[in-house]
């Protein structure tokens, strides 16, 4: 069987159990004597087993087999949860992603058996606080599968035929033939039953006919049995290939099998005439509803543990009605929304001479109200929480604080929050970055807390939240918060900076050196933190996702990194402006106001142009001089100034002519012209021409 096909769906829900498995084990540590949480954990260890059993991953089978039997003696009380334990089952955690991540890049789970892990694992088991519980469990299994293939042997024994079923046999007796009473057990792990007992079925057919099967065939494939079926097979092979067949199917732990003789036939019993049947099964359902499902030809069966029946009914899953959709497809739709705007785009500029035409007009607000209502569902469809990132950073700072030896604990809030799932997708490396400097840099050790009158267990604190278009993400600290003059001496000795410049700069502009690459304030490289790629990894790629990143600092009492993202990358409403007879695009979600300036109002400082307006000084920048136009207004003309905003600060730049605010289609530039950083890509208008869009962070 191919279970290649099931890959994806392995991967996802992989994925899903892992993390599941983190948050509880996280809990568990916090309340060791949680029921629902062992229950939890049980159960998704349990599920993640069957699932590698079932995709032939025997590896993290038997790793996750072992984490189950852990489990199972925590649930019956049998073994304590303790410290050493939760790092062992951390430890677990680790190799099976190391398995996902292996299987997801080659297809295969890879070599490494994690014998030490699993060594671990058997001494939790062998250190129960009551020993004869292991034998007591041991003999009850052993009894338990005697009397499987006790049941078995009887339960083909006790199929009743009807008058047909019993002339085929003695026809077949007759004939020569071999008629065979099997019983089929499936292996305890198996997640597909039904699939299995099929593709027994189907090699069974390929050797002679099944007549008659107990549960019923329709029930079979309903998957309402326990872990074994019986089945009537005539046939002209001898048992010992016929059980080969069947053994030849995996995830069948064995099969029993026995001649019928003809003199045997006589004494097989009847079937119940059909009017009987439903009331039987009426009333074995009003008594025992928890087995009605799987009722089959009556056979006696022992009733089933409580404790079973309590797990079947607590491990249903919730179904959500969500659907998998693959990233490329939504890419394709995303796509054809950009070209149906651009279609109105070209409409609207086809109707600007024909006003009067009041029928086109409409269609063109149709037109606008369609793609925007379109381009809105698509981005939804695109829209995940970022829960999905941040999940992981609690059992991170757990590690953290250990390996650290400081105290530390992580508030967070606005899980729900939703971003494009690209965004999504590339957030979690400098979210992970950011997190990591506040434990090491940030935060300090118990004592001097203790000194400076602070709690001894440091806070943490990642909050997201939406503003406007953007989302907005922070990381904050409690800690010691940015030694600027650090910074300031670390920047002269690595040579950014001369002594001169320092003295001049800002507290706001010394933090920002931390951004440079390979800058670290670390005084011994550890692996945590001290080799330089942390800040400047974080800036980058927050800017590669059309964000910027910003950082507030007070000293003694902790820093605070904030991120702002755009909602979407593909869409954007866009003022469009003229600069030296060319058109370009500057994000409305960039500009803060529009002024008009007469040539006076230009100052000088310090060799820069700069405007005061309303209490503040802003910098301006003459467009055309950065793009090298030759700019079509004359030196004593009054200026058109868009000022346009990055976290706290402001700038001014000189354009020619506004031309009007539109929706815009962003563009890649391609890999071709990577070099220029003020252009973020460009946009296709309405009649064709291409315009280029600016980059307003790159300006400043």
């Amino acid at each position: 069987m191919d279970v290649s096909q099931y890959l994806e769906i392995f991967l996802d829900e992989t994925k899903e159990h892992l993390q599941s498995l983190n948050t509880e084990i996280l809990n568990l540590e916090q309340d060791s004597e949680n029921e629902d949480t062992i229950n939890e954990i049980f159960r998704a260890a349990h599920s993640l087993k069957g699932m590698a059993g079932t995709m032939g991953y025997k590896r993290m089978q038997n790793l996750t087999h072992d984490m189950e039997n852990v489990f199972s003696e925590v649930r019956n009380g049998t073994i304590k949860v303790k410290g050493n334990m939760i790092d062992i089952l951390f430890q677990c955690l680790d190799a099976l992603e190391e398995y996902m991540n292996t299987i997801q890049e080659t297809g295969d789970e890879g070599t490494n058996d994690n014998e030490p892990l699993i060594k671990l694992l058997n001494e939790v088991l062998e250190s129960k606080d009551v020993e004869p519980a292991a034998g007591g469990k041991a003999e009850e299994k052993g009894t338990e599968q005697a009397s499987g293939t006790a049941v078995g042997e009887a339960k083909w024994q006790g199929i009743r035929f009807d008058d047909t079923q019993k002339h085929v046999l003695r026809e077949a007796v007759r004939q020569g033939k071999n008629v065979f009473g099997l019983t089929v057990k499936v292996q305890e792990t198996c997640i597909l039953k039904a699939a299995r007992a099929f593709l027994v079925f189907k090699a069974l057919e390929e050797l002679g006919e099944v007549i008659i099967s107990n549960p019923p065939v329709q029930d079979i494939e309903d998957e309402k049995f326990e872990l074994d079926f019986s089945l009537i097979f005539i046939t002209d092979s001898p048992l010992d290939k016929v059980l080969k067949a069947v053994k030849s199917v995996s995830e069948i732990e064995g099969v029993d099998g026995d001649a019928i003789e003809s003199d045997k036939l006589e004494g097989l019993g009847e079937a119940p005439k059909s009017p009987k049947q439903p009331v039987e099964v009426e009333q074995k359902a009003a008594v025992e509803p928890q087995a009605a499902e799987s009722v089959s030809p009556p056979v006696p069966q022992p009733a089933p543990p409580k404790a079973s029946e309590k797990k079947n009914t607590v491990s249903k899953p919730v179904v959500n009605r969500t659907v998998r959709v693959d990233i490329e497809k939504l890419d394709v739709l995303m796509n054809l929304v950009s070209e149906l705007i651009i279609a109105k785009n070209s409409l609207v500029s086809a109707s600007g001479g024909e006003r009067g035409v009041s029928g086109f007009n409409e269609h063109i607000e149709y037109l606008e109200s369609v793609t925007t209502n379109l381009h809105e569902s698509v981005m939804k469809v695109r829209m995940v929480p970022i829960e999905s990132v941040v999940n992981k950073f609690p059992r991170m700072i757990r590690d953290l604080s250990k390996k650290l030896d400081k105290k530390m604990e992580l508030y967070m809030s606005g899980e729900e929050t939703e971003l494009d799932r690209t965004v999504v997708d590339e957030i979690g490396d400098p979210l992970m970055h950011l997190l990591r400097n506040a434990a090491d840099h940030g935060l300090e050790s118990a004592e001097i807390r203790k000194e400076r009158g602070k709690p001894e267990v440091g806070s943490v604190f990642l909050e997201a939240y939406q503003d406007g278009n953007n989302v907005v993400i922070e990381v904050r600290d409690d800690g010691a918060g940015i030694d600027t003059e650090a910074v300031k001496e670390k920047a002269v000795a690595k040579g950014l900076i001369t002594p001169e410049q320092g003295e001049n700069m800002t507290e706001q502009e010394v933090v920002n050196l931390l951004f440079h690459a390979g800058f670290s304030t670390a005084k011994k490289v550890s692996d945590v933190s001290g080799r330089g790629v942390g800040l400047d990894v974080v800036k980058s790629k927050i800017e590669s996702l059309s964000g910027e990143v910003e950082v507030r600092s007070k000293k003694g009492v902790g820093s605070t990194w904030i991120i702002r993202l755009p909602l979407t990358l593909a869409i954007i409403q866009a003022l469009m402006v003229d600069v030296g007879g060319e058109k370009y695009a500057i994000s409305l979600g960039s500009i803060q106001t529009i002024e008009d300036i007469t040539p006076d109002d230009i100052k000088s400082v310090q060799n820069k142009e700069v405007i005061h307006l309303r209490g503040i000084v802003i910098p301006i920048i003459r467009l055309n001089e950065v793009l090298d136009i030759e700019s079509r207004k004359k030196r004593e003309d009054n200026l058109t100034v868009v000022i346009v905003k990055k976290g706290d600060r402001l700038a001014g730049l000189v354009v020619d002519e506004l031309m009007g605010q539109q929706e815009i289609v962003i563009k890649s530039l391609g890999k071709y012209i990577t070099k220029c950083r003020i252009i973020s890509g460009a946009t296709i208008l309405g009649d064709g021409e291409v315009a280029l869009i600016l980059d307003t962070n790159a300006l400043f």
